[in-house]
């Protein structure tokens, strides 16, 4: 009696871990929110998308409003071409605006979308013309380490 007992409590052990290693692998998969809202897409085009991967989120005001679809590169304008899959309960003008964050100093990317003013709505097909290219951290150090090299070597002249 006291063997079968044991191998219940093994069994159940065993069966939580792999329901804690499943929900793990869906979380570092970016896909634990599968949903089967009716959605539409729409297409952006940025010059740089830095770390921004299928799946990441679109966010409006906090507000996961969508996920970004595919991510491909026009080898005429030279830019990439974001198609991005929004929640049809989630309307938005068509001058809205689009541009890449980053979650914290080191986190990963998404997609901010604002709403403009427009009286009609974004309906699938439709491309986001404002778009911000992400910013990348290692730009922004090379352009404050050569600013710092250039005045510095303005002092020296003097």
């Amino acid at each position: 009696m006291q063997k079968k007992s044991l191998d219940f409590w093994v069994g159940l052990f065993v069966v939580l871990g792999a329901a804690a290693l499943l929900f793990l692998a869906l979380q570092a998969g970016n896909m634990s929110s599968l949903s089967l809202d009716k959605t539409y897409d729409v297409v952006t085009r940025f010059d740089n998308i830095g770390g921004l991967k299928p799946r990441a989120a679109v966010k409006s005001a906090g507000v996961v409003v969508g996920r970004v679809a595919d991510i491909k590169f026009d080898d005429k304008t030279y830019q990439a071409t974001v198609t991005l899959r929004l929640d049809t309960r989630y309307k938005f003008p068509k001058d809205s605006s689009a541009k890449i964050l980053t979650a914290g100093l080191l986190g990963e990317q998404y997609i901010g979308l604002e709403a403009g003013g427009d009286t009609n709505n974004l309906v699938a097909g439709d491309r986001i013309k404002m778009t911000q290219s992400a910013v990348v951290l290692e730009n922004l150090i090379s352009q404050f380490l050569f600013s710092k090299a250039a005045d510095s070597s303005s002092d020296d002249k003097k």
